[in-house]
């Protein structure tokens, strides 16, 4: 399991989104108040982030726990950013090990988190795998269940497929193979998509200011919204829209 978050609105220092909220990412890597499953998120650690004109998201990404990465904490000081995506890794059994597993993943002007697990793998996920092409599991960044769930998202989102359908088609695909925990979490700078499917999420809003998204809350201030098991979420630096997510079909 991990824990995962996305931020969209005013630019803000990575530090001030990850690190410096008293009950934020950078602490539930080792004490998450809300985490169903495993207790640490020490298997790797990443932030993806986007710089003020460019529409490619850069990203820093580790195999070891966030707390014991000084050039992290001095890199997030000083970048600032209107968009961001960052994970904390607890690897599911039989995942490889590694920066290359560890989320955010990348394509095109998307960031891509899963907070969640595909039981038996890899091998109950042989279905799912048949199901992209060669060259898309060739190009898969890392051995590991989170990587198949991304592929699977983004060749729908390289067939013109909406972002929040994109995600719930995914959803009710795995989940017709197994029963899978399934909180993704996408974005493209603008837009952040994400699902609830066996874990907690949470939004909150400061009208003309930023939306946040995230597995639990960073701090105790009001305005956190939980969201319900089995929803869609929308969000934009001012909106947030949540709907049901129906499940696979009988």
């Amino acid at each position: 399991m991990c824990r995962h978050l996305a931020y969209a609105g005013l630019p803000r220092s990575i530090r001030d989104l990850v690190v410096d909220p008293p009950y934020g990412l950078h602490q539930q890597s080792w004490a998450p108040r809300m985490q169903k499953y495993g207790t640490v998120n020490a298997d790797g650690f990443g932030v993806g982030w986007y710089a003020e004109g460019d529409p490619v998201p850069a990203r820093y990404r580790r195999s070891g726990p966030i707390w014991a990465d000084p050039s992290f904490t001095d890199l997030a000081r000083v970048v600032r950013t209107r968009a961001l995506l960052a994970a904390v890794r607890s690897a599911t059994d039989g995942c490889a090990p590694g920066e290359a597993a560890a989320a955010p993943y990348a394509a095109d002007s998307w960031l891509f988190s899963h907070n969640g697990a595909l039981p038996g793998w890899p091998g109950a996920s042989g279905q799912l795998a048949a199901a992209l092409p060669p060259a898309d599991l060739l190009q898969l960044e890392a051995r590991c269940d989170s990587a198949l769930v991304w592929a699977l998202a983004l060749r729908r989102l390289r067939d013109g497929e909406q972002p929040g359908e994109a995600l719930a088609a995914t959803v009710r695909e795995v989940a017709a193979c197994a029963d899978a925990r399934l909180n993704l979490l996408l974005t493209d700078g603008s837009l952040i998509a994400a699902t609830t499917w066996g874990d907690t999420l949470f939004h909150r809003i400061e009208p003309g200011r930023g939306v946040w998204v995230a597995s639990e809350p960073g701090d105790d201030l009001p305005g956190w919204t939980p969201v319900p098991d089995r929803s869609l979420l929308l969000a934009t630096a001012d909106t947030v829209t949540v709907r049901p997510l129906a499940g696979p079909p009988d």
